[in-house]
C-alpha cells in the first residue's frame, strides 16, 4: 500500500523556494529519506549524502571542496552527525544566485542541533515530518493507526506479528545507538527501563524527583534526558498553561510518549484485545486522540497546553492561536457527557468551543459551545488553523 504525503512534499517545495537551506526534522525512520527522495524525483537533479555511509563521509572531508560545485537540490542525511557542515552551508547560502539548495535531514530538533540553528540564522526554513496521520491513511483506519503508531514500517507491515518485531528492534536501536549520540550516558538496559517508566506517566504530570530517586540520578539529569527524547520526537511534552486566574495552577508538563505504537510496545500490549484490557488504555487514546488534532489543526507547539488546576478543574488540550481558544477532552467512551470540570474551564479559559472526543460513531451537540466529537470525525469536523 503506498501512502501519498503530498501536503509535506509540498511544504518542502514552498520552503526550498524561499530559503537556501531546509532543514527536515523528525524521529529516526519517520520516513524522512523517502520523503527527501520523492522530492529528489520531482526536481529532477540531486545529490544524496548520507552521514552513516563511511563512504559519504569520506567524500565530505573537504566539504566545501565537494558541495561548491554542485547544482540543483543537494541532501545531507542524519545532518546531527556533522554539525561542523553549517559553517560551510551558510558560505554556500549566501551565493548569489544561489545555484543549489541544501536539504539537510535529521533526527534532532532545532533545539539540540542549536549549532546550525544559530550559523544559519535568516538562511535556514524548518520543516517537522511526524508519523502516520489520519489524513495519510484514511480516517475509517484509525484503530490501527492508534494500536500500530505512525511510524510507516510499524502500520504497513503485513501483520500485527511483524508491526511488533519492528518497534521492539526500533526501541532496541534507539536506546544502544542514538540516545548515547545525544548525551545520555545510562547503559542501554537502565535508558530501556527509563523509558518505560516514562510510558507508565504518559498523559501525566512531570514528577523528575520520583524518576531522579528510581534511578539514583539527580533531578536536572531525568530533566536533561526528557528534554534529549523530547528534542528526538519520541516524547511529546504539554506545557501547561500559567495565564493568571487566582488558581493553584499545575506548572509542570504533562509527558507523552509521542507516538502510540511505541508507546503499546513499552507497555507489553501487542494485540488489541490487551490494550482494550490494559489500564493505560484510557490514557493511550488521550495521547493518540491529541496527537491527531494536533496535527490537523496544523498547531505549532507553543500554541499547545494543558489546564489543571491542584485539586480541581482541567482540560486535556488547550489549543490558542490569537483570540482563538480551543479546548479538547478526550474520552475512551461512546457515550460522553459535560461534567462540572469542562463547565469550569469553558467559563475560566473564555473557551470558543470544546470539544469532548471519543471512541463512539457520532458527533453531536451536548451544551452550548461543546459537543462529542467522534475520533473518526477529527478531519470532517476539525479545520486546521489559518496562519
Amino acid at each position: 500500500m503506498l501512502i501519498s504525503r503530498h501536503t509535506h512534499l509540498a511544504d518542502l517545495r514552498r520552503k526550498l523556494a524561499n530559503n537556501p537551506v531546509v532543514a527536515l526534522l523528525g524521529a529516526r525512520q519517520v520516513g524522512k529519506t523517502t520523503l527527501a527522495k520523492a522530492l529528489a524525483v520531482e526536481m529532477g537533479t540531486a545529490a544524496h549524502f548520507d552521514l552513516e555511509d563511511p563512504r559519504d563521509l569520506a567524500r565530505l572531508d573537504e566539504p566545501t571542496l565537494t558541495l561548491e560545485p554542485l547544482q540543483g537540490l543537494v541532501i545531507i542525511d542524519e545532518v546531527q552527525h556533522r554539525p561542523d557542515l553549517f559553517p560551510v552551508l551558510r558560505v554556500l547560502a549566501d551565493r548569489t544566485p544561489p545555484p543549489a539548495r541544501f536539504l539537510v535531514l535529521g533526527s534532532a530538533s532545532p533545539a539540540l542541533l542549536r549549532q546550525g540553528a544559530e550559523s544559519l540564522a535568516g538562511r535556514l526554513g524548518y520543516h517537522e515530518l511526524g508519523g502516520l496521520d489520519l489524513a495519510e491513511v484514511g480516517a475509517d483506519r484509525w484503530e490501527r493507526l492508534w494500536l500500530r503508531g505512525g511510524f510507516p514500517r510499524s502500520w504497513l507491515a503485513p501483520d500485527e506479528v511483524t508491526s511488533q518485531e519492528w518497534r521492539r528492534d526500533f526501541i532496541r536501536s534507539f536506546v544502544e545507538r542514538d540516545l548515547p549520540g545525544f548525551g545520555i550516558t545510562l547503559p542501554s538496559r537502565l535508558l530501556h527501563d527509563f523509558w518505560t517508566m516514562l510510558a507508565h506517566y504518559h498523559g501525566q504530570t512531570w514528577n523528575g524527583s520520583e524518576l531522579a530517586r528510581a534511578f539514583g540520578l539527580a533531578h536536572t539529569t531525568v530533566r536533561r534526558y526528557l528534554d534529549i527524547m523530547t528534542g528526538a520526537y519520541v516524547v511529546r511534552q504539554l506545557r501547561p498553561w500559567r495565564e493568571n486566574l487566582g488558581k493553584r495552577i499545575v506548572k509542570a508538563s504533562r509527558v507523552y510518549i509521542a507516538d502510540s505504537g511505541l508507546l503499546h510496545t513499552l507497555l507489553g500490549v501487542e494485540t488489541r484485545q490487551d490494550l482494550r484490557a490494559h489500564p493505560k488504555v484510557g490514557a493511550s487514546w488521550e495521547g493518540f486522540a491529541l496527537e491527531q488534532v494536533v496535527r490537523q489543526l496544523q498547531a505549532r507547539p507553543e500554541e499547545c497546553h494543558f489546564w489543571s488546576v491542584h485539586s480541581g478543574p482541567e482540560l486535556d488540550l488547550l489549543v490558542v492561536r490569537g483570540q482563538r481558544r480551543l479546548g479538547y477532552e478526550f474520552k475512551r467512551t461512546d457515550a460522553p457527557s459535560v461534567n462540572r470540570s469542562m463547565r469550569t474551564a469553558m467559563r475560566l479559559l473564555r473557551l470558543s468551543s470544546l470539544d469532548i472526543v471519543h471512541v463512539g460513531n457520532e458527533t453531536f451537540p451536548l451544551a452550548d459551545g461543546i459537543r462529542a466529537l467522534a475520533g473518526q470525525h477529527i478531519l470532517a469536523e476539525i479545520e486546521p488553523l489559518r496562519r
